[in-house]
């Protein structure tokens, strides 16, 4: 049914050529054989006897070669759309993708600039198909041979928003400073330079006095003033353990303030309408672009639903853990009895756990053990091994 159509096509498209052909030619063989007879006019279109005759012709002779060579251009046209379809389906669907938008903005680009150029004389009319030949082509070469770095820049654009509304945010926060606060463009916010917010648990942890005097985090470490608020009332509870908690805590940044007074810094902005520490912290990281240092697995997870991101200390712990493999032999004290029966429990100088199969009868004794398998866990890694032969 295809061929058939493709041929009828053909044929009537070449009738109308032969047909548009004689149209033109027919006054130049008018005159060669002009009679009285043929120059009679018909009324309609201002045509004559002779002009309809060669028009006919025209139709007729047109439609012959149409009709003849039909088949041959049918063939060759079923041919073409196999080896399209073919080179398509070699194609991923991306570059398919992408291949069309270049496409259209390749046409876009070229039907702008061809506007302009057609008022050209002579040469007016073609510039807009020599430049949508052009600017088609570049558009699907470029755009393929680029997707994945305009990909990346598309992904960035909603962040890139987000930025802008923070520091439009930090703007109107800065109007409304009061006398005595800090000024957050002395900080760095403003520059790009953004700090760490330390959250209460990584400060009672202690252990990013540590990790700073490694060296391996920089900028600046912000205090908010509402978790110093939030370690006073720790250190002030009744109860012993918080207590000392709280305490410490105090004691860790008094000690980050000595140790590193040009880094630490204390941010007096409060959020008066909202009520969590972590959703005040959370909504700082927000609005200054800086990250949150924290242990606190919830405060994590929130902060990364909202766009803020998060230096998590036990992860950091864990990453920086050595890294055992089966058949490993190391040497271990069983401290107290395991889960199962017959298992005991030794540790690692950094705290890593190992479950040693029937190794209660070990208790209290160095042994030679030989490494089984490791698991990683949220609470972090643990070590299952054997008494060695």
């Amino acid at each position: 049914m295809l061929e058939k159509v493709l041929r009828f096509l053909i044929t009537a498209f070449l009738a109308v050529i032969g047909g548009l052909g004689m149209h033109f030619v027919s006054p130049l063989l008018t005159e060669l054989i002009s009679t009285e007879v043929l120059n009679m006019s018909f009324g309609f279109f201002k045509m004559t006897l002779a002009h309809l005759i060669f028009l006919l012709v025209g139709i007729a002779v047109g439609g012959v070669i149409g009709y003849m060579i039909s088949p041959y251009c049918a063939d060759k046209l079923r041919r073409f759309s196999v080896w399209v379809e073919g080179q398509f389906n070699k194609m991923p669907l991306q570059d398919v993708i992408a291949g069309v938008i270049g496409l259209a903005i390749g046409l876009i680009i070229a039907n702008l600039l061809g506007e302009a150029f057609s008022k050209i004389p002579v040469v007016g009319d073609y510039i807009p198909v020599v430049l949508s030949v052009v600017f088609g082509y570049l558009g699907i070469h470029i755009v393929i041979r680029k997707q994945k770095e305009l990909g990346d820049m598309i992904g960035k654009l909603p962040r890139f928003f987000r930025e802008a509304s923070q520091r439009r945010e930090l703007a109107r926060i800065k109007r409304k400073t009061k006398d005595g606060e800090v000024d957050f463009k002395e900080i760095g916010f403003s520059d790009g330079v953004c700090g760490k917010l330390l959250d209460t648990s990584v400060i009672i942890d202690g252990r990013i006095a540590d990790i700073c005097r490694t060296g391996f985090i920089d900028g600046k470490l912000l205090i908010p003033v509402f978790v110093l608020e939030e370690l006073q009332h720790i250190a002030d509870m009744s109860d012993t353990l918080k207590r000392a908690r709280g305490r410490r805590g105090l004691d860790i940044l008094q000690k980050l303030q000595n140790d590193f007074s040009s880094q630490v810094e204390i941010i007096n902005h409060d959020f008066e309408d909202i009520s969590g520490v972590d959703s005040k912290l959370v909504q700082l990281g927000q609005i200054t672009g800086s990250k949150i240092i924290t242990n606190d697995y919830n405060l994590n997870k929130v902060a990364e639903l909202r766009g803020v991101s998060v230096l998590n200390i036990n992860e950091l712990a864990n990453a920086i853990k050595p890294v055992v493999i089966p058949g490993e032999c190391m040497m271990v004290t069983v401290v107290k009895d395991g889960k199962e029966q017959g298992q005991g429990v030794a540790y690692l100088e950094d705290g890593t756990m190992i479950v040693v199969e029937n190794g209660r009868k070990y208790m209290n004794e160095a042994i030679r053990v030989e490494v089984t398998s490791a698991l990683q866990t949220a609470a972090g890694r643990m070590i299952f091994a054997k008494p060695a032969m």
